[in-house]
């Protein structure tokens, strides 16, 4: 499967965007998709991920609270609703997908490119 990652922009703290994951491939509701992020300097760290069918999501420690993910198996596109952001949260937002519903890019076979997420103070 094929993945585009869409939606980040510059925005100031405690505003809002929307990410987008789209993905090509029929086989594409059959996997869990992640959205991980790095910082420059940093490792590349969880954000959140949901399973095949949408009934399950996990978040990271920094998510937790603040960002939700969704997904649209008709539309072939996984979402990450972010809100309250943060300078902190400042990175290059990554989905990937899986067979695996893990927290560990490992779990994940397919990674798209990347959409630049900042956060101004």
């Amino acid at each position: 499967v094929q993945l585009q990652a869409s939606g980040g922009g510059l925005v100031q703290a405690g505003g809002s965007l929307r990410l987008s994951c789209a993905a090509s491939g029929r086989a594409f509701s059959n996997y869990a998709v992640a959205w991980f992020r790095q910082a420059p300097g940093k490792e590349r760290e969880f954000v959140a991920h949901i399973n095949w069918s949408g009934s399950s999501t996990g978040y990271g420690t920094s998510a937790s609270g603040r960002f939700t993910i969704s997904r649209d198996n008709a539309k072939n596109t996984v979402y990450l609703q972010m809100n309250s952001l943060k300078p902190e949260d400042t990175a290059v937002y990554y989905c990937a997908a899986g067979p695996s519903y893990g927290v560990r890019s490992t779990d994940y076979t397919s990674w798209g490119q990347g959409t630049q997420v900042t956060v101004s103070s």
